[in-house]
């Protein structure tokens, strides 16, 4: 539904989080009429100065509704309240949404009111989830688009609030949105053009309560899909919730393969990524859309990344050209496999986004021999199956973090004869002896591989001051410092 169909004055509204998405949240509605309490249970420095800052935008704005901050307590519903809009991070057993729910009153995420926003004729959704690999689609997505002359931008999980992006005075023609799937859980009524889910592996099940909620929450991307549901053939589980999936009349399942790709798939043939999918004869047709090298960097699960997005962007009636032209202008962000310096015949890789054993079992399958840098926190995480799967790559490996001794254990059990380095420290200077025990360990062909298979905030502040500080230690190797 549009935002014509929907009345926003005088509503009381309750937003939980003065995160970024709450503040987009409580400016735009309250913009629209509404009377909203926004409700954090912090009460640091940051969230006053927050609060100050959003009650001073609308003592300045002539807007027809009401902002009011409430810190300390994010628990007790305010009264009254007809709807409350969560951020995404906020567990669902959280007392606020038990209140709520007490209250018969309706609780839905930042994207959902994004979704009820939209104007009459407003761009379509053009959706990614998965455990790993949203973030590169999504930009892969958005940068095909845009080789293809549209108006578009990478925005959800990423980038600008969805609910700026919808409000902005330009419009957009398409949307290439990532959505988490804390985001999916409190957005009932999102109906993609199409959609993809990359993969399915346990995460955030302290969040969700349990894998079979965790996958329930991602194939909600599906629901209502007009054109095409795409699924990963590799993945069984995904072509499960496309299954699973109630859809428009005529809306299509297309799967991606590294493999040769069957009809409605796009796939690899000799080097070339392929659509078989959106083609006039997809039983004997076959359209090269670019070549694997121009994937970058050409890992198996980036090529992967590429073909979802190639997917969705053919969905939309995106010509093959653009495909190429959009791959090859794409970027990828920092820390996901990225490539630091080779030194004396060694590769430095940088894959400190792979904070969990699914994207560390990809960064893994990329290279061949390894000195792998591994650890941290593992939330909950068990590494035989990592261990088993990439044993006969490793060269070495090097444990950094407060878990690390659960890979150790798995290493004694599954790869007994590959030398392991135990740094027992988690000082700021921890890094820079992993890279120098990794060095001493690597031989020339080898790659260097940070790929934590872990969370970061046992040492860092997040995955990125992590993937810095190797890049600063591989640096300091390289000068000799």
């Amino acid at each position: 539904m549009g935002s014509h169909q929907v009345t926003w004055q005088d509503q009381h509204i309750t937003v939980a989080g003065l995160g970024v998405s709450g503040i987009s949240a409580a400016r735009a509605l309250a913009g629209l009429g509404a009377h909203v309490t926004v409700v954090d249970g912090g009460e640091s420095e940051q969230h006053l100065a927050r609060a100050a800052q959003l009650a001073a935008a609308f003592d300045a704005a002539d807007t027809p509704g009401t902002v009011t901050v409430r810190l300390g307590d994010a628990d007790t519903l305010p009264e009254p309240t007809d709807l409350v809009v969560t951020s995404p991070g906020w567990k669902p057993d959280s007392p606020l949404f038990a209140a709520a729910a007490e209250a018969g009153v309706e609780v839905v995420g930042d994207v959902e009111i994004a979704w009820r926003l939209r104007p009459e004729g407003a761009a379509d959704w053009l959706c990614v989830t998965g455990t790993n690999g949203k973030t590169t689609t999504t930009r892969m997505l958005a940068a095909i688009l845009t080789a293809a002359g549209l108006r578009t931008e990478a925005v959800g999980n990423i980038g600008t609030p969805l609910i700026d992006v919808v409000l902005a005075e330009q419009p957009y023609d398409v949307l290439a949105v990532e959505l988490s799937s804390y985001q999916l859980h409190w957005t009932p009524s999102l109906r993609a053009h199409s959609a993809a889910v990359l993969n399915l592996a346990p995460d955030h099940l302290d969040w969700h309560g349990s894998m079979e909620a965790y996958a329930a929450d991602k194939g909600r991307i599906y629901e209502g899909n007009r054109v095409a549901c795409v699924y990963n053939t590799a993945d069984p589980a995904t072509e499960a919730l496309v299954r699973a999936a109630d859809v428009e009349e005529g809306c299509r399942a297309v799967g991606f393969t590294l493999g040769a790709p069957g009809p409605s798939e796009l796939g690899v043939v000799e080097g070339l990524l392929v659509d078989r999918a959106f083609v006039p004869d997809r039983h004997r047709q076959a359209q090269e859309l670019a070549e694997v090298a121009d994937v970058n960097p050409p890992a198996p699960h980036n090529i992967a990344n590429a073909l979802a997005a190639a997917a969705l962007a053919r969905a939309y009636g995106v010509e093959a050209s653009a495909v190429r032209d959009g791959l090859r202008a794409f970027a990828p962000d920092p820390h996901r496999i990225e490539k630091v310096a080779e030194l004396d015949g060694v590769t430095y890789v940088d894959d400190s986004k792979a904070t969990n054993t699914h994207a560390a079992e990809a960064s893994l399958n990329a290279y061949r021999p390894i000195v792998w840098i591994a650890g941290g926190l593992a939330k909950g995480a068990v590494f035989d199956d990592l261990v088993t799967s990439a044993a006969d790559r490793l060269r070495g490996v090097v444990l950094i973090g407060q878990d690390r001794a659960l890979i150790r254990e798995a290493l004694a059990r599954h790869a007994p004869d590959v030398p392991v380095v135990d740094l027992d420290r988690t000082d700021t200077g921890a890094m820079s002896a992993a890279v120098t025990a990794a060095r001493d360990l690597a031989e020339a062909g080898d790659t260097v591989l940070l790929a934590p298979a872990c969370a970061s905030m046992d040492m860092f502040t997040n995955y990125n001051r992590r993937g810095e500080a190797f890049a600063e230690a591989v640096r300091a190797l390289a000068t000799g410092a």
